[in-house]
């Protein structure tokens, strides 16, 4: 074995060989865990609780806490906790460190039995630091700015950004700025439905 291959034998590794996917050797993932999607590589002191779904070819990123739903080709970068009761769909991109919460009123002295959903379409971009407040749905390929603050839904194609997150204009499937929604965008071509 080379050493660009050791920091990714691990406990894991009865995973990774039946399950088709690379962890790094500090992940841990709990007892039970449901099957993480082939072609999936999850980074640095991750954790993947059992209640997890994790789909194929997605990239999760160092210090990472995984609890809710990920969908297919997502990337969630550097520092994110996607939990219970947050249901990111296909192809979705979380910048480094955005938070997403799942309960409306916390106290630290109040067991919380059950969390409010948050749903992140497919294609959404959610950027670096953006905290999106549960019970929010973002609508597909919706492009949520930096340090945005998402307070309530966002259509599909929009681009937010503030706090609270407003809308600023639209955006086309391949991440150009549009006028319309509906419009074809002159730069890719490409028409939202």
């Amino acid at each position: 074995m080379n050493d660009e291959n050791q920091d990714f034998m691990s406990p894991n590794s009865a995973l990774e060989e039946n399950w088709g996917v690379q962890i790094h050797a500090s992940v841990w993932i709990d007892a039970d865990c449901q099957p993480i999607g082939k072609g999936t590589k999850i980074w640095h002191f991750t954790h993947v609780v059992k209640e997890a779904s994790i789909g194929k070819h997605c990239m999760i990123g160092q210090n990472c806490f995984i609890a809710g739903v990920v969908g297919n080709r997502c990337k969630i970068q550097n520092g994110v906790s996607v939990f219970s009761g947050v249901f990111l769909a296909d192809n979705v991109f979380v910048g480094p460190n955005a938070v997403f919460t799942n309960v409306l009123m916390p106290r630290a002295f109040v067991e919380q039995k059950a969390y409010t959903t948050t749903y992140v379409e497919r294609g959404v971009t959610i950027g670096a630091g953006a905290t999106i407040i549960c019970g929010n749905k973002i609508g597909k390929y919706a492009f949520i700015g930096a340090g945005a603050v998402v307070t309530r839904d966002i259509l599909s194609y929009a681009m937010v950004y503030g706090n609270p997150a407003k809308m600023e204009g639209w955006i086309c499937k391949n991440g150009c700025k549009m006028r319309e929604r509906h419009a074809k965008c002159p730069r890719c071509g490409v028409k939202n439905d």
